[in-house]
């Protein structure tokens, strides 16, 4: 089935919320795909920029894993967040999506904990991994820099790791400590997840940025500032929150990632 006549029958069958984010796509003026991982298939959104030696991914958060007590019936972010910040970057970039979102929810093998308690497990991290080394962008570029919104930054800093030629790591309002942002919000322990705090640091040479908002009550400052990455990495930006206003922050973010090139 060609990709235009599958996305087709994605955007028939999906709930509302991803049905949305396909409108936001559009509305951007970008082109989004399917590709296979192991074992899931995702969504991959294409803004090609910026010629440059290093491919900018970015990772979005975890959208709805919850509804009323329950797992979503459609996890896919409500907001287009991640999607402007990369259409605000002249480099070229994509987003990869994660398994059963934006409009997958069918796909087999998909059940509730992929969103909910195992969001960051090997399954969800190693089918991105494979989905992300199969893309053709992918493979004409010499390095990669990984960029994570709120949950997407967990999901950067746990692929990072599976690719010998990433370049850089950015996080924006991301829980890295998953223990410790359950623990503040009384949430249920993600079980089945991979927990960056727990995990080996990533190598020093990487560029790292993780940039945390003074205000944001959804990631407090302490989740990341009492973990184990490198104070000089954490960058507090005061007056914002969890949305606001990344934005307007992104061009001088974006220019010094470039800094890598």
């Amino acid at each position: 089935m060609g990709t235009a006549v599958l996305v087709l029958v994605i955007l028939a069958a999906c709930a509302t919320p991803a049905r949305r984010w396909w409108d936001h796509v559009a509305d951007a003026g970008l082109h989004g795909t399917v590709i296979a991982g192991d074992p899931f298939r995702h969504v991959v959104v294409e803004h090609p920029g910026r010629r440059s030696r290093v491919l900018h991914v970015y990772l979005d958060g975890d959208g709805t894993p919850w509804t009323t007590g329950r797992p979503a019936a459609d996890p896919t972010p409500r907001s287009p967040l991640v999607l402007q910040l990369m259409r605000l970057d002249d480099n070229a970039s994509l987003y990869l999506g994660r398994p059963c979102y934006h409009g997958l929810i069918d796909d087999p093998g998909c059940v509730p904990t992929l969103w909910t308690s195992d969001r960051y497990s090997d399954l969800v991290v190693a089918s991105m991994a494979a989905a992300l080394a199969r893309h053709p962008m992918t493979r004409d570029f010499e390095r990669l820099a990984f960029i994570g919104y709120s949950g997407g930054g967990v999901l950067a800093v746990l692929l990072a790791t599976r690719f010998a030629h990433t370049a850089a790591v950015v996080t924006v309002a991301a829980n890295l400590d998953i223990d410790a942002w359950t623990a503040r919000h009384g949430y249920l322990r993600l079980t089945g997840s991979l927990n960056p705090a727990s995990q080996p640091p990533l190598p020093s040479h990487l560029y790292q940025r993780h940039y945390v908002g003074g205000r944001d009550r959804v990631v407090p400052p302490e989740i990341i500032s009492g973990g184990r990455f490198e104070r000089a990495t954490i960058v507090l930006i005061p007056d914002f929150d969890h949305v606001c206003c990344w934005q307007r922050l992104w061009p001088s973010i974006l220019a010094d990632l470039t800094r890598i090139d």
